[in-house]
Protein backbone atom coordinates (compact mmCIF):
# COMPACT_ATOMS: atom_id res chain seq x y z
CA UNK A 1 0.00 0.00 0.00
CA UNK A 2 0.93 3.43 -1.05
CA UNK A 3 0.64 7.18 0.51
CA UNK A 4 -0.74 9.19 -2.07
CA UNK A 5 -2.69 13.09 -2.27
CA UNK A 6 -4.68 14.43 -4.50
CA UNK A 7 -5.52 17.99 -5.04
CA UNK A 8 -8.31 18.54 -7.52
CA UNK A 9 -10.27 22.12 -8.46
CA UNK A 10 -13.60 21.63 -9.25
CA UNK A 11 -15.57 24.52 -12.03
CA UNK A 12 -16.61 27.18 -9.84
CA UNK A 13 -20.19 27.34 -11.49
CA UNK A 14 -21.34 24.38 -9.27
CA UNK A 15 -24.01 24.14 -6.47
CA UNK A 16 -23.07 22.98 -3.22
CA UNK A 17 -24.57 19.80 -3.48
CA UNK A 18 -22.86 19.00 -7.19
CA UNK A 19 -19.51 19.76 -5.16
CA UNK A 20 -20.63 17.44 -2.14
CA UNK A 21 -22.01 14.52 -4.82
CA UNK A 22 -18.34 15.44 -7.12
CA UNK A 23 -16.51 14.70 -4.22
CA UNK A 24 -18.51 11.87 -2.55
CA UNK A 25 -18.35 10.16 -6.18
CA UNK A 26 -14.41 10.31 -5.94
CA UNK A 27 -14.14 9.02 -2.48
CA UNK A 28 -16.64 6.46 -2.71
CA UNK A 29 -14.47 5.31 -6.12
CA UNK A 30 -11.44 5.39 -3.66
CA UNK A 31 -13.17 3.31 -0.77
CA UNK A 32 -14.82 0.62 -3.36
CA UNK A 33 -11.59 0.17 -4.54
CA UNK A 34 -9.44 -0.71 -1.47
CA UNK A 35 -8.33 2.51 -0.08
CA UNK A 36 -8.07 3.70 3.34
CA UNK A 37 -8.48 7.79 3.51
CA UNK A 38 -6.40 9.28 5.38
CA UNK A 39 -7.95 12.77 5.49
CA UNK A 40 -9.71 14.88 3.18
CA UNK A 41 -9.72 18.89 3.59
CA UNK A 42 -12.24 21.21 1.43
CA UNK A 43 -10.05 24.47 0.88
CA UNK A 44 -13.13 26.09 -0.53
CA UNK A 45 -12.96 28.67 -3.17
CA UNK A 46 -9.63 30.24 -4.53
CA UNK A 47 -8.52 32.74 -6.94
CA UNK A 48 -6.48 30.80 -9.98
CA UNK A 49 -2.88 31.70 -10.69
CA UNK A 50 -3.84 32.10 -14.50
CA UNK A 51 -7.16 31.27 -15.97
CA UNK A 52 -8.52 27.41 -17.09
CA UNK A 53 -11.48 26.73 -19.10
CA UNK A 54 -12.02 30.65 -19.09
CA UNK A 55 -12.49 30.29 -15.48
CA UNK A 56 -10.54 32.63 -12.77
CA UNK A 57 -11.56 30.73 -9.46
CA UNK A 58 -12.18 27.13 -8.51
CA UNK A 59 -13.08 25.04 -5.68
CA UNK A 60 -10.27 23.13 -4.28
CA UNK A 61 -10.02 19.63 -2.33
CA UNK A 62 -7.57 17.38 -0.80
CA UNK A 63 -7.82 13.83 -0.59
CA UNK A 64 -4.71 12.05 1.30
CA UNK A 65 -5.56 8.27 1.46
CA UNK A 66 -3.23 4.71 1.13
CA UNK A 67 -3.99 2.59 -1.36
CA UNK A 68 -2.19 -0.11 -4.06
CA UNK A 69 -0.70 1.75 -7.12
CA UNK A 70 -2.83 -0.32 -9.91
CA UNK A 71 -5.87 1.99 -8.64
CA UNK A 72 -4.32 5.00 -9.81
CA UNK A 73 -4.58 4.93 -13.70
CA UNK A 74 -8.12 4.33 -13.44
CA UNK A 75 -8.91 6.58 -10.63
CA UNK A 76 -6.76 9.49 -12.68
CA UNK A 77 -8.81 8.31 -15.63
CA UNK A 78 -12.62 9.07 -13.67
CA UNK A 79 -11.00 12.44 -13.46
CA UNK A 80 -10.32 13.30 -17.07
CA UNK A 81 -13.80 12.11 -17.62
CA UNK A 82 -15.58 14.15 -15.19
CA UNK A 83 -16.35 16.93 -16.45
CA UNK A 84 -17.00 19.33 -13.16
CA UNK A 85 -13.57 18.81 -12.73
CA UNK A 86 -11.26 21.26 -14.22
CA UNK A 87 -7.63 20.43 -13.15
CA UNK A 88 -6.17 17.34 -10.54
CA UNK A 89 -2.78 16.35 -9.52
CA UNK A 90 -1.95 12.70 -7.54
CA UNK A 91 1.24 12.54 -5.84
CA UNK A 92 2.74 9.52 -4.27
CA UNK A 93 4.31 10.85 -0.92
CA UNK A 94 7.65 9.71 0.62
CA UNK A 95 8.06 9.62 4.04
CA UNK A 96 9.17 13.34 4.44
CA UNK A 97 6.03 14.27 3.23
CA UNK A 98 3.93 11.94 5.39
CA UNK A 99 5.84 13.22 8.20
CA UNK A 100 5.00 16.95 6.89
CA UNK A 101 1.63 16.35 6.32
CA UNK A 102 1.07 14.62 9.50
CA UNK A 103 2.53 17.83 10.83
CA UNK A 104 0.35 19.97 8.81
CA UNK A 105 -3.21 18.01 9.84
CA UNK A 106 -1.96 18.45 13.69
CA UNK A 107 -1.24 22.21 13.05
CA UNK A 108 -4.88 22.41 11.69
CA UNK A 109 -6.94 20.36 14.22
CA UNK A 110 -4.91 22.79 17.06
CA UNK A 111 -6.21 26.13 15.41
CA UNK A 112 -9.71 25.03 14.36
Amino acid sequence: MNHYETVFILNPVLSETQIEETVKKFEDFLIKNGAKMVSKENWGLKKLAYPIQHKKSGFYHLFEFTVDGSVITPYELEFIRDERIMRFLTVKLDKHAIAWAEKRRTKLKVNA
